[in-house]
């Protein structure tokens, strides 16, 4: 049976008095600015905005649960999280179990700010997360917009608010404090606006006022079982109908109502912000780390199944939390050393067997410095190398199965080192083989600047560059700038090989891995001139030379496709060598 409600005010007075609550089986906020201002246009046309569900919770009952608070003043990077309000105990209280990003998105609107980052910027610039508020434009005509919108809504900086030129924008929180009639005529005559323009302005904001403060349109159903099994079920059958919450966000609730001694939201998530600050980060989420805990404590699927999320397995993943943050700290500490970032490691479904070999020897924290490791940091690499430059989507179709075979492999080894082999064994047996055959490698061998692999192959290509000791960048031999038609005519370039020039100077036979301070200094310079400028003495000359495959430098940029030919031969010869067979 539904119930009525009240007013959007009267809701938002009872998350202020905490007779609201967020349970802890429910997830982040994850509306956006334009999701928040379309669902209070929809307020001011009429639309119905769809019914909340209430988990009634006795006062008896109410000191068994862990609880959240709704967020108000949203803040993308230091404040996104739900605060936790902890037990709660003494009173009656209402859980909501439907309806969150909703009255979240009220509640921020009406009562708080919202804070997100201007593209562009650094996330840690100081002005990269400007606070704004939710803004009515009084003055703008009622037409709807190609999404429908008939009102125009926006987050603004506060110095933004009143009016600018043909807009005069409301703060919309302002209008909790402000009465129909006088109110609405005082504010307004303080604004230097025609007499058509105050009719407007009029309507709309009491039409603002009637929606948030009149209109009885909150609705909910009422759910007054105490078992939470019982209540579980219905949010699972509420929520995953639809895409309104990702499946990971189902299971991750499950283990949040189960866990007894931790916090599983609040570890889950602070697990996620602290390996994504290691290094260059690898844009890890809470479905890594979920997926990471069933492949580590060895549960019978690595699959998001709600029959893996019992309450013996989820007993096991709290049980061994710890070890479990360890192996992936460790994990990520050692792919960031190889020189990784989120750019490069396009599936990070790749890092769980390493985990898995952390987890199983105790993720020993010398693992990346200490020479026993040396052979073992030498074949993760090499593997996971492989899997990277893989085009064929080693890590798409039938991922859960794979990971389950090749955690197999893990858990039978003797654990004294990487099982490399058996593992490309497996992997192969399920059609998923990291051995390149001869296409494969020549389009390596061709591959540009653009695709997300070249530092993945550079890598694998020149190994003896230690990419922890200083930042990399991926260089042009022959620098880029030179190649425009204008500058190779008058270097000397025949008409007729200018496209073959352009074509080559984005290729991997023209690129080297080079610190960036070095970088930086080299910029125009042409390769033979600056190496002679850069190395003071023929053997550190030559060995640069070595080092990068570079041959026979031209001192000139007419002989640039003879060097491109002869380094990519010799570049698809490596190639060969590496990974034509596994």
């Amino acid at each position: 049976m539904y119930h009525p409600g009240g007013t959007i005010e009267q809701a938002l007075d009872r998350i202020e008095s905490r007779e609201y609550v967020l349970p802890a089986i429910q997830r982040e906020f994850v509306w956006d600015q334009d999701q928040i201002c379309a669902l209070f246009d929809s307020l001011m046309q009429g639309y119905p905005f769809g019914e909340f569900l209430f988990w009634r919770i006795d006062e008896d009952n109410s000191g068994n649960y862990r609880y959240y608070d709704f967020v108000k003043d949203y803040h993308q990077r230091d404040n996104p999280h739900c605060p936790d309000l902890g037990i709660l105990q003494g009173k009656p209280l209402t859980a909501v179990l439907d309806g969150q990003q909703r009255l979240t998105a009220f509640n921020i609107g009406l009562r708080g700010s919202m804070a997100t980052k201007i593209p562009r910027l650094w996330w840690s610039s100081p002005g990269a997360f400007p606070r704004r508020v939710l803004a009515l434009d009084l003055l703008a005509q009622p037409e709807k917009d190609d999404e429908g919108n008939r009102y125009k809504f926006d987050f603004l900086d506060e110095n933004k608010v009143g009016l600018q030129g043909d807009h005069l924008w409301f703060r919309v929180a302002d209008i909790l404090g402000m009465e129909p009639g006088p109110d609405v005529l005082d504010w307004l005559l303080d604004m230097d606006l025609g007499k058509e323009q105050q009719r407007h302005a009029s309507r709309t904001l009491h039409r603002l006022h009637d929606v948030v403060r009149k209109e009885k349109t909150v609705v909910y159903y009422e759910e007054r079982n105490q078992n939470i099994e019982h209540v579980l079920s219905i949010f699972i059958r509420r929520n995953s109908g639809g895409t309104k919450l990702a499946y990971s966000d189902l299971l991750l609730s499950i283990a949040v109502s189960q866990w007894k001694n931790l916090d599983a939201r609040k570890e889950v998530h602070a697990l996620v912000d602290e390996l994504n600050r290691i290094g260059a980060g690898l844009g890890l989420s809470k479905d890594n780390v979920l997926k990471a805990g069933l492949m580590l404590t060895n549960i019978a699927s690595v699959g998001f199944e709600v029959r893996n999320f019992t309450h013996a397995n989820m007993a096991k993943l709290e049980e061994n939390w710890p070890e479990i943050k360890d192996a992936l700290t460790g994990t990520v500490q050692l792919v960031t050393d190889f020189g990784f970032d989120s750019k490069t490691v396009r599936a990070n479904s790749a890092l769980l067997p390493i985990a898995y070999y952390f987890y199983k020897i105790g993720s020993p924290p010398n693992f990346g410095s200490h020479g026993d490791y040396k052979d073992d940091r030498k074949a993760i690499k090499e593997w996971l190398t492989r899997s990277i430059l893989k085009a064929s989507g080693i890590w798409g179709s039938g991922l859960d199965t794979l990971l389950t075979a090749l955690r197999d492999v893990l858990r039978i080894g003797d654990g004294e080192r990487f099982p490399v082999t058996a593992l490309y064994a497996a992997m192969a047996q399920r059609g998923k083989s990291l051995e390149f055959h001869r296409e494969e490698i020549e389009d390596l061998a061709d591959m540009e600047i653009s695709d997300g692999r070249m530092f993945a192959l550079l890598t694998l290509l020149f190994p003896s560059i230690d990419v922890r000791i200083h930042h990399f960048h991926i260089d042009h031999v022959f620098p880029k700038s030179l190649f425009t038609e204008a500058r190779l005519r008058k270097a000397g370039v025949d008409d007729d090989k200018i496209e073959a020039f352009t074509s080559c100077v984005n290729r991997v036979g023209n690129l080297q891995l080079l610190e960036g301070v070095v970088n930086n200094e080299k910029r125009a310079k042409l390769p033979c001139a600056w190496i002679a400028d850069h190395f003071t003495d023929d053997e550190r000359r030559q060995h640069h030379i070595d080092l990068h495959l570079l041959g026979d430098v031209p001192a000139e940029i007419t002989s640039f496709l003879e060097f491109y030919d002869a380094r990519r031969k010799r570049l698809r010869k490596r190639i060969y060598e590496l990974v034509g067979q596994a």
